[in-house]
């Protein structure tokens, strides 16, 4: 089923694209009763149905997020049926989840963005690492960043701008390739080469990868040594960092910190002399948490 209706503004009648009319895109449904169960409010789901539907919700917001606009589009990314896709943006459309516009179609709601500055205040390591990270910015003026692993990519949980002329591409929240960004490689150093090698054949098999995998294995054995990691030009043109695992109490890692230049102004030596600051740092952040950098 399409996702897009045609209407007359006389009639407000479907009929056919080819008589040139604008195309609009279903609008949610705000007639209410509607919840994430796709019932009424007087329905009792079973666990299981309740678990099923709150998944797909989530499937919904994911696909908005990765840049799905239309029921259609959303349909297409969750493999959910058209008229399921359709309840379900509704009911997130009136929780403030998702955000509808008739001309640009769903987006993230405002309730997602309160939700996210509340995971951000909260964050243990975040308010931990603050300090640190000014103390970064300023002693280098470039960019740094705090990082997390999520899944099989990093997700980032704050930044401080450099104070360069050229600046660097990036967001607290946004993702990035584990194998090919000095904050990925600096969070699994613990890991094994088997999964160091899983890893680089995800990141491979999506083209986030420019070193072959024995340059690529020969470099992190090095890194998991020294304790630190490098970014060469390996995630984007021009761009350079090195990064350094922060340690809960167990001596997991749970966290990266890095310092992110251009060539323009930092190269290998300089990134080189470097690690011993960025260490002292995610030393006093690990202890912070009751951890140590190990």
């Amino acid at each position: 089923m399409s996702t897009w209706r045609w209407t007359c503004s006389t009639r407000h009648k479907a009929i056919g694209p080819a008589f040139g009319l604008r195309a609009r895109e279903v609008p949610p449904d705000t007639s209410g009763g509607v919840t994430l169960a796709g019932m009424t409010d007087t329905t009792h789901p079973t666990r299981a149905l309740a678990s099923q539907t709150l998944f797909r919700g989530l499937d919904v917001v994911d696909a908005v997020a990765a840049g799905s606009q239309t029921v259609q589009d959303i349909a297409n990314r969750t493999g959910l049926p058209f008229s399921t896709t359709h309840r379900l943006a509704s009911a997130l459309v009136q929780a403030r989840y998702l955000h509808f516009e008739p001309r640009r179609g769903y987006r993230l709601g405002p309730r997602l963005l309160e939700l996210g500055f509340a995971a951000y205040r909260d964050s243990d390591i975040t308010r931990s690492a603050r300090a640190g990270m000014e103390e970064l910015a300023e002693q280098t003026r470039d960019t740094i960043h705090l990082a997390q692993l999520d899944g099989d990519e990093i997700i980032y949980l704050d930044k401080i701008g450099g104070q360069r002329p050229i600046s660097v591409n990036s967001r607290i929240g946004g993702r990035k390739p584990v194998c090919s960004t000095g904050v990925g490689k600096a969070l699994i150093l613990d890991e094994t080469e088997d999964k160091w090698k899983a890893r680089y054949e995800y990141d491979a098999k999506r083209g986030n990868v420019q070193l072959p995998l024995d340059r690529w294995l020969a470099g992190m054995r090095v890194y998991a040594q020294g304790g630190y990691a490098f970014d060469l030009e390996e995630d984007a043109p021009s761009i350079c960092c090195v990064a350094v695992p922060i340690r809960d109490a167990s001596g997991q890692t749970v966290a990266a910190i890095s310092v992110t230049g251009t060539t323009d102004y930092t190269d290998e030596a300089q990134l080189r002399a470097l690690i011993p600051v960025v260490r002292r740092v995610a030393q006093s952040i690990s202890e912070k948490i009751g951890g140590r950098l190990g």
